[in-house]
Parts: C-alpha cells; structure tokens; sequence
C-alpha cells in the first residue's frame, strides 16, 4: 500500500497502519499488542494530528525539541495526561534538559557526550525518561547512531557508570538496502547486551520489523500522509 495522500482522513490511515501491523504480527505468531505504534507527527499540521489523538491513540514521536514544545505544549499534556512522547531526532547535548522535561522515552543516545549531559539532566530533574541507543548498523558517516563497535564502551559508561534507564535500541537503517538484515543484526545486538526493546521499522518497512521482532514502530506519513 502506498502512502495516503492528504486528502486521505488521517483517522482512516492510522486505523489501516494498525490493521496493517496486527496482522504483520500475527503472521509472526506475536500477540496483536507486541509492537507500539509511535505516530510520527513532526513537520505534521496540527489538524492532522488531532483526528489521531480523538481515535484515542497517545504514543506519538518527535525529531526536533523545540518543535515538539510548540505542539505539545503544556495546556496539551493536561488535556491528554495519558500522552507519551518520545525523541526519534539528534539530540544536542545543550537540549539534554528540555529533552528530559519534555519527553518520557528518548531513543537517539549515541555518544558519551550525550550520556553525561542526560544522566546530569536526570538528576536535576528528577525525571527519568527511558532511553535508547541508536546504532548506526549501516555505518553512514553523514548519520547518527554509535557504531556497533563502540556500542559496548557506550553501553558500559550509561547503564554501568551512570545508571541511565537504558532500555533498548533503535536503528534506521539505510534507505538504498533492504532493511530487515539490519533488523535482525540489531535484534542480536540487544540480545548480546540484555536489552528488550527494539525500535525499528518506519512507514514503508514497518510490517517487516515487526517480523522480525520490533517491540515499536515509528509511523509518520503512513499514518499522517505526506510532510508538509
């Protein structure tokens, strides 16, 4: 299926996503519930957004922190308390504290710069969002994520030296080779380090990450239709 246009409802969408998914899962021999869509709603307009949030879907993730303060800003949050929010983007170490403020998962730790600016972020909060590490599992220069063989030294200094709630690992992998070895080297990573959640998967590869064993899949434009 390809990507819904604009002016498909973004309620039709998302309710196709889902079916899409819980099938994916069932041919996998998963429970329907295995693998949490996040709804990728960066650069999305907030018309867009709200028939997703009204169909009572509150997982919903974002690139950039300062455009996810102007969206879910705190009048929003009090509106929709069950909301949670998590950072898919590059992460500057300067936003580690608005990131934290703001939102309950980030998956896009990758340097050890990163780990020590969250875990001082953490600690003057008071708040801990669960955090992943994004690999680099293509080893793309022009991309972020730690290499898979510094992934032990950085798994070593958050979980170990700075008691980061690491849970898990995240990948995109490169758009000009097919995605589910990359899924499953992934897989095998978080096995070998104990971890359980795997986020992979986006709008045109989501079914077979959660195949392969995704626990969560970020969905933008299958759900929302194309980026403004």
């Amino acid at each position: 299926m390809t990507s819904p246009t604009q002016t498909t409802h973004p309620t039709e969408s998302y309710e196709e996503v889902k079916t899409r998914l819980s099938e994916a899962c069932h041919q996998a021999g998963r429970s329907a519930g295995a693998v949490e869509l996040v709804a990728v709603s960066k650069q999305q307009p907030w018309g867009r957004i709200v028939p997703v949030l009204q169909a009572r879907h509150r997982l919903f993730g974002e690139n950039r922190v300062q455009e996810a303060q102007t969206r879910w800003t705190p009048e929003v949050r009090e509106q929709y308390p069950d909301l949670k929010l998590h950072l898919l983007g590059s992460l500057q170490s300067n936003k580690a504290e608005a990131a934290v403020t703001l939102f309950d998962v980030i998956e896009s730790l990758d340097r050890p710069k990163l780990a020590r600016a969250l875990a001082v972020a953490m600690a003057n909060l008071g708040k801990r969002p669960k955090v992943y590490v994004q690999v680099n599992t293509g080893e793309e220069p022009q991309k972020g994520g730690v290499l898979p063989t510094d992934l032990p030294d950085l798994l070593k200094l958050a979980r170990d030296e700075l008691g980061l709630p690491v849970v898990g690992l995240m990948c995109i992998p490169p758009a000009d080779e097919p995605p589910v070895p990359h899924f499953v080297f992934l897989r095998q990573l978080a096995a070998r380090h104990g971890l359980t959640r795997l986020s992979m998967g986006m709008s045109a590869d989501f079914e077979w990450a959660a195949k392969v064993g995704a626990t969560s899949v970020r969905v933008g434009s299958g759900v929302f239709g194309p980026r403004t």
